[in-house]
């Protein structure tokens, strides 16, 4: 991923559309929710409207959980194997460690990470 900031853009803009589109779609879903007596067509559309809103949220987890999974298993992962390296003696791995536990720390303490301990 040479161009970061092209493909950060890019998504950032791509997400910025889908709020939108979502923030055009829920009102009308809402408003046929809330309607009393919805004639045939009405409640046609209020079904593919709520079974395509259930797949929009099955790819919204699915996402979030590939991030998660992404984000934190990958930095555990290489920080036991810097931890092993480092043990080993290696001391370009101890000065990583060192760097890597300072940047755990201070997002445990800014609470973006949750200790389950």
């Amino acid at each position: 991923m040479d161009n970061f900031k092209e493909n950060r853009k890019e998504l950032d803009e791509e997400l910025e559309r889908f709020i939108a589109l979502l923030n055009q779609l829920l009102p009308h879903y809402h408003f046929l929710l809330k309607k009393t007596d919805p004639n045939e067509e009405e409640l046609n559309r209020l079904g593919e409207i709520e079974h395509y809103l259930i797949g929009v949220n099955s790819k919204i987890m699915e996402i979030k959980g590939k991030l998660e999974q992404d984000l934190f298993g990958q930095s555990i992962d290489a920080y036991y194997k810097l931890k092993l390296s480092a043990y080993e003696g290696n001391p370009q791995s101890k000065l990583k460690l060192e760097k890597m536990r300072d940047t755990f720390a201070q997002a445990l303490k800014a609470g973006d990470l949750i200790n389950y301990n």
